[in-house]
């Protein structure tokens, strides 16, 4: 048991220096957010299975809050509303449950962020396509090599590393740093 912590530990803290390398993309999502909520835009997010607990997490904390009781900023997970998925997916596809929800809600000035620990969710790619084709600012959270995603997005945030569970986990420092950010440019 030992050595089965000990290495999960090892492994999480190799992928959290991959965020170190990750300034200069953070640094552009911090400054696309906050530009976004001041002209009075929305953050969408969207992701699958644990990344899908990840999207919900990040706009949950921009609508109520994460730190300090400032007001309420404007955010939707694309994966939380079951009737809509579940509409959309019987309808159109599983792979069009975002693109779909980003044409009806996203507008231009919006920022999506899309989180892939692989970079090849289907349905994450065609939400990035759709945000493209209506002005949105797109942002991987993303995993491994990037995938196709890195190449689509406008920001992307690579986490080096082929363990999804350390993607996510760093997927998490990521979105909490970023949380920092809007709560400085947003005080209570």
């Amino acid at each position: 048991m030992d050595t089965l912590l000990a290495k999960a530990v090892a492994d999480s803290c190799a992928a959290m220096q991959t965020v170190l390398k990750q300034q200069a993309a953070f640094d552009r999502l911090a400054a696309a957010v906050v530009a976004c909520l001041k002209n009075g835009g929305k953050i969408l997010t969207c992701g699958n299975g644990g990344s899908a607990a990840d999207a919900m997490h990040m706009a949950e904390e921009f609508v109520g809050r994460y730190r300090s009781n400032r007001r309420s900023l404007p955010a939707i997970s694309l994966n939380a509303d079951p009737t809509a998925l579940t509409c959309i997916a019987n309808d159109f596809g599983y792979d069009e449950v975002f693109a779909r929800q980003v044409e009806g809600l996203g507008v231009k000035g919006d920022v999506l962020v899309g989180f892939t620990t692989s970079g090849n969710s289907p349905n994450v790619l065609r939400a990035f396509a759709a945000a493209k084709a209506r002005g949105i600012t797109t942002v991987g959270f993303l995993g491994k090599d990037g995938g196709q995603a890195r190449g689509q997005v406008d920001i992307a945030l690579v986490i080096e590393s082929a363990d999804t569970a350390r993607i996510q986990e760093a997927h998490t420092l990521l979105m909490h740093v970023v949380l920092e950010v809007i709560e400085g440019a947003f005080p209570a």
